[in-house]
């Protein structure tokens, strides 16, 4: 035997792609494999061991089917598609999610179902519900409010209310997220499973929640009601109305279901009671219902059996979850709460110690000032201090100088009294002055007539006294040897002393005119220079006058 004939043979595969409500996996499988294979490998990928409620959902000729878990997957009618694309989804739903749903995994895939039915309005919710839900979500995903972190827009960009809702209401977005912020304040210290719990548990009492919806009618022609199965029995509606059930099959109180072709019989636990037939529009319809009554069922009747030993054990080991978390959670929350209450006192000690440095760098500025104003206070006070000094010999000073000036003023005024009284004088002597000067220049005047007539009368005296001589003695210029001394001479001396009388009263008059008009000029200049010191006497007083009321 060679050695490729001792490998093994590789088998045969193909592609699948399985999308969940929030991921996508690509798993290969074998040719031989069957739907429950598949499943359990998505389970095992997912750590699921809640399988029950799930299923693997696909869509074909627009209706949707759930994969068969008996039958191989390649016989079943599937996409002809690579990957083959299958949707891991809820299939069953459970009457109380929080008895039910044991494991965290099991709860967050509900809670992501339930949330996209609500959001795409295949679970209709009112607007005040659909808030709360908002802001359970909200707390699922961004844990505890902190208005530091979570600042307004921080929602902007998650899908948390139906259109109806958005529509229904004029309100802006900021708007929507101030309403559900303000429910989301109030969840703090919730964890994540306990908030996607608190959903649930909200949604599970909506009207359509859980329930899948099939057209029916009661003949063949018409198709003018809604079939609901969900986990608590069959109901019927009226074709506009989802909400309220015109007729109910509690699955206690059906014995069978059964279908043919398109026509499917509803017969109640009571023998008597009237069998309830439907007709649906396909025979893959009645097949798909026909599925879904046995799945519902088979949980109900398990819901009320005595727990398995597995379901016991995943239920005792919830419960050990839950206590470890619970524990975990209320050591956290004291961690979180003491490493809060340590940053609060962080805080408070850094506001602290910023305000104790803030006062004592405000008490060093007010030290240093104080020390300024007391530099500046002494430097003023010394300052005052030589301004009284010198304001005190100012005001000695002007004591002395008022007293001067008192003393002046009174030296003053007497002063000018006798300036007035020599300017009354001096004017008294001027005028004298000029009397005795016209008086004076009257006489000089006399006196230089009497002098032009002395002098007139000596020429003609003289003239009369040369006529005479020429007339006595004519012969004496022939006889000049002949001189009759003795009575010639006798004349001429007579004459000679008569001339020289006359001439000295002359001279002596001329030299006292000179003599007085010399003194005359004396006494002007005298008078003239007495006159200019009274004058600078007068204006020294009048500058004394105007210093002194300046002084004063």
């Amino acid at each position: 035997m060679s050695i490729r004939g001792l490998k093994k043979k590789q088998p045969k595969t193909f592609k699948v792609k399985i999308i969940t409500v929030d991921a996508e996996m690509e798993f290969s499988c074998e040719m031989k494999w069957k739907g429950k294979d598949l499943f359990d490998l998505v389970c095992r990928a997912l750590g699921l061991r809640e399988t029950w409620f799930f299923g693997l959902q696909y869509t074909i000729k627009g209706m949707c089917t759930w994969l068969k878990m008996d039958k191989k997957v390649l016989d079943q009618e599937i996409p002809k598609e690579d990957p083959i694309s299958f949707h891991f989804l809820a299939k069953f739903y459970p009457e109380k999610v929080e008895e039910e749903l044991l494991q965290e995994i099991t709860q967050h895939l509900f809670f992501l179902q339930v949330k996209k039915q609500i959001l795409d309005e295949e679970i209709y919710c009112s607007p005040e519900a659909t808030v709360l839900l908002a802001s359970y979500a909200v707390q699922a995903k961004y844990g505890d409010y902190d208005p530091n972190f979570h600042e307004p827009g921080f929602l902007a960009h998650d899908e948390l209310l139906p259109k109806r809702v958005l529509r229904q209401y004029q309100l802006t977005a900021e708007m929507w997220e101030e309403k559900i912020t303000a429910w989301y304040a109030e969840h703090r210290g919730i964890a994540r499973d306990e908030a996607e719990m608190n959903y649930l548990k909200i949604a599970q009492d909506l009207e359509m929640y859980g329930v899948n919806y099939f057209p029916i009618a009661q003949n063949k022609n018409h198709t003018d009601l809604l079939l609901g199965v969900d986990a608590k029995g069959i109901h019927i509606y009226s074709i506009n109305n989802r909400f309220s059930p015109n007729k109910s099959f509690e699955w206690s109180s059906i014995r069978n279901i059964s279908y043919s072709d398109k026509e499917l019989a509803i017969k109640p636990l009571d023998k008597k009671a009237e069998v309830f037939k439907f007709f649906s529009s396909q025979l893959k319809v009645n097949k798909l219902i026909f599925q879904l009554c046995i799945g519902n069922h088979d949980l109900f009747m398990r819901r009320r059996k005595v727990d398995s030993i597995e379901i016991q054990q995943m239920k005792a080991q919830a419960r050990e979850e839950k206590a470890r978390k619970k524990m975990e959670n209320q050591r956290l929350a004291r961690e979180k709460q003491l490493r809060e209450e340590a940053e609060r006192a962080k805080e408070e000690l850094e506001r602290r110690l910023f305000q104790l440095e803030d006062e004592a760098r405000q008490a060093n500025e007010a030290l240093l000032r104080s020390q300024e104003a007391a530099e500046l206070l002494a430097e003023k006070a010394q300052i005052a201090e030589e301004e009284a000094k010198l304001l005190a010999q100012n005001a000695a000073e002007a004591e002395q100088e008022r007293q001067r000036l008192e003393i002046t003023a009174l030296k003053s005024k007497e002063e000018k009294r006798l300036m007035e009284q020599k300017m009354r004088e001096a004017e008294l002597i001027a005028v004298k002055l000029v009397k005795e000067s016209d008086r004076r220049a009257k006489e000089a005047e006399h006196l230089k007539q009497d002098l032009h007539e002395a002098r007139e009368a000596e020429r003609k005296a003289k003239q009369k006294l040369l006529d005479i001589t020429r007339l006595n003695y004519p012969h004496m210029a022939k006889y000049p040897q002949y001189s009759p001394t003795d009575s010639r001479d006798a004349n001429f001396d007579k004459g000679s002393i008569k001339l020289d009388l006359k001439d000295i009263d002359l001279k002596r008059l001329s030299f006292e005119i000179e003599r007085e008009r010399l003194d005359y000029l004396e006494k002007s200049r005298k008078f003239e220079d007495r006159l200019k010191e009274l004058k600078s006497e007068i204006h020294a007083l009048k500058l004394e006058e105007k210093q002194a009321g300046l002084y004063s």
